[in-house]
């Protein structure tokens, strides 16, 4: 028998819930949204306690059904969670085969985490909250083929061949958002014979809002949320003056958008491939406004972006 009340928050665990396995095929679909139902795992774990306030969790572990498993504890009645969103949730995982704490929030806002529902994501993650409600508190009993495989996620207790469950309390969709139309100090952008950028910052305060400048519109479809893109970019800040990354002068990269700071994916959904834009990000859409947090917080920064194809 496994009683869970508190758990460890765990900084950075997105990045550790990369997808290391394909989708799974869902059990049922309802109109355009892929249902994976509920089953006699999922059913068996007991939850209590209110939306939004630290879960107590009960089941009989080890617990490993073949396939991914959902039951909805506490219906919400908001949107309904959709391939390509982001959603805020608070959230609280358990090794289902030795019953050991693996990581939650602590059901506050401070510690509220962004999850994309994509496939660069733990598939059996994707497959607990995609189709439901916002408002919603949902258990999902994920196998190691679901979760994190034969390889497993020493970082997080999680052996070769272990399953999770998965307890999410469903805040919010994440809107990306909209940028402003960028006229004023807009940089100059050149490029050399090598077609490798110079991006000149005027001698002026950074922007404090999201802008944008689309420098050569494309003629190809547009960018959607959850899409994967290859594209070209040059990262500046504007505090410093330096070129703090950039994929110009190797091959061109493909990222998701919902991999990306919200700045960057807000610049490039939307926009049409074969595009040029160039954005500048206030710290709160890149890496937040501490600078002790991270290498580039509390930093203002521009991106120049050319979108080439989405990825297939």
């Amino acid at each position: 028998m496994r009683v869970a009340t508190t758990l460890l928050v765990t900084v950075g665990l997105v990045a550790s819930l990369a997808a290391c396995s394909s989708t799974p095929t869902p059990d049922s679909a309802t109109g355009d949204c892929a249902v994976t139902t509920s089953g006699s795992a999922s059913d068996s774990v007991k939850v209590t306690g209110d939306f939004g306030s630290v879960p107590k969790i009960d089941f009989d572990f080890p617990i490993d059904p073949k396939s991914t498993e959902r039951t909805v504890t506490i219906e919400g009645d908001g949107d309904v969670v959709k391939t390509g969103d982001t959603v805020n949730v608070q959230y609280t995982i358990i090794n289902g085969t030795t019953g050991e704490d693996v990581a939650s929030t602590d059901y506050t806002d401070e510690t509220q985490q962004a999850f994309p529902i994509d496939d660069t994501f733990i598939p059996g993650i994707v497959s607990t909250l995609e189709c439901s409600t916002i408002g919603s508190r949902v258990v999902g009993v994920i196998p190691a083929s679901d979760a994190f495989g034969e390889t497993g996620q020493s970082d997080l207790g999680v052996a070769a061949g272990d399953s999770i469950v998965f307890v999410a309390d469903i805040v919010s969709i994440d809107v990306l958002p909209t940028p402003k139309a960028w006229t004023d100090n807009v940089p100059e952008v050149t490029f050399d014979d090598a077609g490798l950028p110079t991006v000149t910052l005027p001698d002026t305060a950074a922007p404090s809002d999201l802008q944008l400048a689309v420098l050569t519109e494309g003629d190809g479809p547009e960018v959607a949320e959850g899409e994967s893109v290859v594209m070209n970019y040059q990262g500046t800040s504007w505090d410093t003056k330096e070129v703090f990354d950039q994929s110009y002068g190797g091959e061109p990269a493909t990222l998701s958008t919902s991999g990306v700071i919200k700045g960057f994916a807000a610049a490039i959904v939307g926009q049409k491939v074969g595009s040029t834009v160039l954005v500048v990000i206030p710290p709160e859409l890149a890496y937040g406004t501490d600078p002790a947090a991270a290498q580039l917080g509390g930093q203002t920064l521009v991106f120049l972006i050319e979108i080439q194809s989405i990825a297939e």
